[in-house]
């Protein structure tokens, strides 16, 4: 195998330049970031399509690059189905969360929280969100570095240092501006490097007619599974059900989404954006689904994982580039420059949304009096805080990668409760503090219990469904072929004799379930605690809830594209006038919070 040229070095180091001097450019231009809402929204300033582009992006990381290909090579592409899943999310995301996040102004989705229960709830979703959003990005930054290490041989810790400083970089002087218009120069080398991948195969297996009839016969292009049972991991149902909760939870209320569409300068923008980030991931899916068919159609008789020739089944993506494009150079170096852009357009939208969390739901309540000069600077350290801290959480995942994929995948479960939250406060007028609490905390008790139960009994074959893999025509000496085969067997017999009930039926539900559960639960609970405590006595602000006028207001053009602005940008000053603000010891929000105290947690029964 080939490994790597000068060039692959140049082409990588050219996209990260470009990536810094974006940052470089909006830290000046236009006076620069003056104040801190200049530096976590834009300023409000942003139009539909880089949006979307970024959107686009941050869901995409590397993970999704190197990651999509060999799930569809191992499992088929049933993983497809996610089109309409996306469709469904961004639907919900729009209608329903967008109207109310965008009518309030606010810069913290965990804002409406303190606005719609109490500020208790408000700090729970913010040290949730630090906590997942921390180890999320250290093994975004390591796992796929790992890999594009182990194949190509391209140097493991400078890359990461480079790809992690760049990142910091950029965040901490352009902004959410420069993380916005980076992710769309990323977008574009992230497509590049997909399209040189499948025209590259399609070339070398003589047609795309080759590949789809290789998948065909091999029994990859598995895409009508109706099992209605939810223990399967991937079929019809699971994905359009269970994939669409636990993507609403990431692009209805995750901060670092919901951030980028708020910043959009008018509500009619902030929609399109999400629409147009749908044909986005559509695209982005069919690159993904093509190169994992190619990865079947040219290793259909020899399976390089079953082989040894990579040890893990992320390897491939990087394995097949250079075995099909070491004859171009640069080329390959393209490929890794599209799977790192992936990385730090995920990394930059979760430092600028740590960043803004942290300004919005930790100081800002507590130091009343900063000015918006040193709060535009608290927010830049921050930045260079956290993208330090992202980087050192990169070196805890070359320690402890399987603990920290654990961590994660266990606090990936907390995204369903949080949406429930949400759910609660945007839809039920009755729903009070306490309600939302409990169901909060019951959300979690059962995510945590599957979650943690599923990461000690991996489901068993019978329920992933991974397909056939052949090596009879691979030219290599059978001696090490066993290697690889043994594991397997043992690590599913062994366990078998001592599996619990529960972990044949309760633990093996897809994985793609938990976030529903939790939301369901957490919705279920907090109407029943709420109705039993009072919910009903309570009148709810409609402002923080979605009303007949926030759906009808998408048929009227013109009221969408002013009105819409100006009623945003004055919102506080009118209700902080009300509330006299000439003296600085009050806070609208804690005023707001103190008269409505004896009706909004409905204790005054």
């Amino acid at each position: 195998m080939g490994r790597f040229t000068v060039w692959d070095y140049v082409v990588f180091a050219a996209m990260l330049l470009i990536s810094a001097i974006i940052g470089i450019y909006y830290a000046f231009v236009g006076g620069g970031q003056k104040t801190s809402k200049d530096f976590l929204t834009a300023g409000r300033s942003m139009s539909a399509l880089p949006v979307a582009l970024s959107l686009t992006a941050s869901f995409m990381s590397a993970v999704t690059v190197l990651g999509t290909p060999a799930e569809i090579y191992r499992y088929g592409a049933v993983f497809c189905i996610f089109a309409i899943t996306y469709a469904l999310v961004v639907l919900c995301s729009a209608e329903i969360f967008l109207p109310v996040f965008y009518k309030l102004g606010i810069t913290s989705t965990y804002e409406y929280l303190e606005l719609r229960f109490n500020k208790y709830l408000r700090l729970c979703g913010t040290v949730l969100f630090i906590i997942q959003t921390t180890l999320y990005t250290g093994i975004v930054i390591y796992a796929p570095a790992l890999a594009l290490n182990q194949v190509t041989g391209f140097d493991l810790w400078g890359a990461v240092v480079a790809t992690g400083v760049v990142c910091t970089f950029y965040c901490t002087l352009g902004g959410l501006k420069a993380v916005v218009w980076t992710d769309v120069f990323q977008v574009g080398i992230m497509v590049a490097g997909f399209s040189s991948v499948i025209i590259r195969a399609v070339v070398v297996q003589e047609g795309i007619g080759h590949i789809v009839n290789d998948s065909y016969h091999g029994g990859r292009l598995n895409f009508w599974d109706f099992d209605p049972n939810p223990l399967q991991r991937h079929t019809f149902w699971t994905i359009v059900i269970g994939g669409t909760f636990t993507w609403t939870g990431i692009y209805g209320v995750n901060q670092s989404q919901v951030q980028r569409y708020i910043a959009c300068k008018n509500r009619f923008h902030a929609k399109l954006s999400l629409y147009i980030n749908l044909v986005g991931l559509w695209a982005i899916l069919v690159c993904a689904t093509l190169c994992g068919l190619a990865l079947y159609s040219i290793y259909k008789d020899c399976d390089p994982w079953t082989a040894n020739q990579v040890s893990a089944l992320d390897q491939l993506m990087p394995y097949l580039v250079l075995d099909i494009l070491q004859d171009f150079p640069g080329v390959p170096g393209l490929f890794v420059a599209s799977a790192y852009s992936g990385t730090l357009s995920t990394v930059s939208s979760s430092i600028n949304a740590l960043a803004a969390v942290t300004v919005e739901d930790l100081i800002k309540p507590y130091f009343k009096s900063l000015s918006e000069k040193k709060l535009s600077r608290i927010s830049m350290g921050m930045s260079l805080f956290y993208g330090g801290v992202c980087i050192a959480m990169a070196a805890v995942a070359s320690l402890l990668g399987a603990l920290l994929q654990a961590a994660l995948s266990i606090f990936g479960m907390v995204g369903g409760p949080l949406l429930g939250l949400f759910a609660l406060g945007i839809l039920c007028s009755f729903a009070n503090g306490i309600g939302a609490f409990v169901g909060l905390v019951s959300g979690f008790v059962i995510s945590l219990w599957v979650g943690i139960g599923s990461q000690i009994y991996p489901p068993l074959p019978v329920r992933t469904k991974p397909l056939s893999l052949s090596i009879e025509g691979c030219n290599i000496t059978s001696g090490n072929l066993t290697s690889t085969e043994i594991p397997l067997t043992t690590v599913f017999s062994t366990p078998g004799a001592e599996r619990p009930a529960l972990a044949d039926n309760w633990y093996s539900l897809s994985y793609l379930y938990f976030s529903t559960l939790g939301t369901l639960v957490t919705v279920v609970v907090g109407i029943i605690i709420s109705l039993l405590t009072g919910g009903l006595k309570q009148n709810t602000d409609r402002k923080f809830l979605l009303t007949k006028e926030d759906f009808l207001s998408n048929f009227s053009r013109s009221e969408t594209e002013q009105p819409e602005k100006v009623e945003v940008l004055n919102w506080k000053p009118f209700t902080m006038a009300d509330e006299g603000t000439d003296n600085p010891a009050f806070s609208h929000i804690e005023m707001d919070v103190a008269s409505d105290k004896n009706k909004v947690n409905g204790l005054h029964i």
